[in-house]
């Protein structure tokens, strides 16, 4: 079994994506690594090329920001790093760069590969998620929060990115079948200095002109962004965080202070889960078909 890794980046240390963590938490269990570098101003490609990593390729693109009818820029990164996956990869496994998978899930991500290789029925797995926010010591808790989605996929021809990146469809618009595996994807997006989160929403938002408002309604926000003004219900985060991001979370040089007794879970939330747990009706969005092959 071979099993390919992929990503795409721009400007990652500009807006301080752990995006070397991303890649040291799947390169164990990869035979390459495929990434799509955006042309950056900040020395990403240099970052990259800097782990002096043979199981890395680097695939250098210009990005078309201009927000446009079509596939969101994004998904296209995406599909192009895709598009250099060796064909003998059985699997491919997608991280984004500021997700990262705790190592103690080696073992049953790579189970599950071999289990379901050679099933027809299979395209991809589905994984658990944590969305810490404001620091490394909280996870959203909010139906806001997406807290299922695809990472592994089979080296597939027909399947592509979808949307702006965060699942994946095949053919003419079709959901992946999938299986859900106990492991989770560690999402720390919204974990970093609040200045660089500030810059990456402006730079984010702006290639949604179109759905969201003109880029420079966004340079209006504060120049810091201001965690706890957006924060709805989170948790405190019991679990462990993987060894890779240990020293990142030493550096952490800002506070979040949150009064806990102030998150509450909204009606609609609590609604939601109720009718999950003892009705076995799921009325969250599901960007997937869980697979019964």
């Amino acid at each position: 079994m071979k099993v390919a890794g992929f990503s795409f980046v721009k400007n990652a240390v500009l807006y301080q994506y752990p995006l070397i963590e991303a890649i040291k938490s799947i390169l164990p269990i990869c035979d390459e690594f495929v990434i799509a570098v955006g042309k950056s101003d900040d020395g990403t490609l240099e970052l990259i090329q800097g782990m002096n990593e043979p199981k890395i390729r680097i695939i250098e693109t210009v990005w078309d920001e201009k927000p446009k009818e079509g596939p969101h820029v994004l998904a296209v990164e995406t599909n192009k790093a895709m598009a250099h996956i060796s064909p003998e990869m059985d699997w491919a496994f997608y991280i984004q760069a500021d997700e990262v998978v705790h190592e103690k899930y080696w073992e049953t991500i790579k189970e599950a590969m071999l289990k379901y290789k050679d099933n027809d029925k299979v395209d991809g797995l589905l994984f658990n998620y944590l969305h810490f926010y404001g620091s490394y010591d909280y996870v959203a808790t909010s139906s806001n929060w997406y807290d299922h989605e695809i990472r592994v996929i089979k080296n597939n021809p027909a399947i592509y990115s979808h949307g702006d990146a965060q699942g994946f469809r095949k053919n003419e618009d079709e959901k992946l079948r999938v299986k859900p595996i106990e492991a989770y994807i560690h999402h720390y997006g919204w974990t970093r200095e609040p200045e660089a989160l500030k810059k990456k929403q402006v730079n984010f938002y702006s290639m949604y002109e179109d759905e969201f408002g003109k880029p420079k309604d966004f340079e209006k926000m504060a120049e810091k962004f201001d965690y706890e003004h957006f924060v709805n219900s989170i948790a405190p985060f019991k679990g462990s965080h993987p060894e890779v991001i240990a020293e990142l979370i030493k550096k952490k040089n800002w506070k979040f202070e949150y009064d806990i007794s102030m998150s509450n879970k909204s009606l609609k939330d609590k609604t939601k889960e109720f009718l999950k747990k003892y009705l076995g009706i799921n009325t969250y969005y599901t960007n997937y078909i869980i697979s019964k092959d």
